[in-house]
């Protein structure tokens, strides 16, 4: 049993493995939307924490492009971040995700 399934069977959420009936590209795409969700709320964070900095040095607003590479190391530091775990938030988007998706299967058929 991975560490996700046993954190979702003790806060009472089905697991990703407990929903089996819909597709595997289904899954797929929602643990990538998840996961791209997280990314994003870290990166907007990150930018906050990186901007308030100040304006000087190799990343400081000082003419030199230092804003544009500032951005592109924020993203790679949030992509990194979600893709070694994260902060938890894409395993909560994707089971709500399977929740609402499981629960529109159900009342199709």
């Amino acid at each position: 049993m991975t560490a996700n399934e046993t954190w979702s069977m003790a806060n009472g959420g089905p697991s990703a493995a407990q929903a089996t009936s819909l597709s595997g590209s289904a899954k797929d795409k929602a643990r990538k939307a998840s996961q791209d969700f997280e990314a994003m709320f870290l990166e907007q964070s990150l930018e906050r924490v990186f901007s308030s900095s100040g304006t000087e040095g190799p990343l400081g607003d000082n003419g030199t492009g230092g804003a544009v590479y500032r951005s592109m190391l924020v993203k790679e530091y949030a992509g990194a971040l979600t893709k070694s775990g994260g902060i938890g938030i894409a395993d909560h988007v994707y089971r709500e995700m399977m929740k609402i998706q499981e629960a529109a299967h159900a009342q199709r058929g």
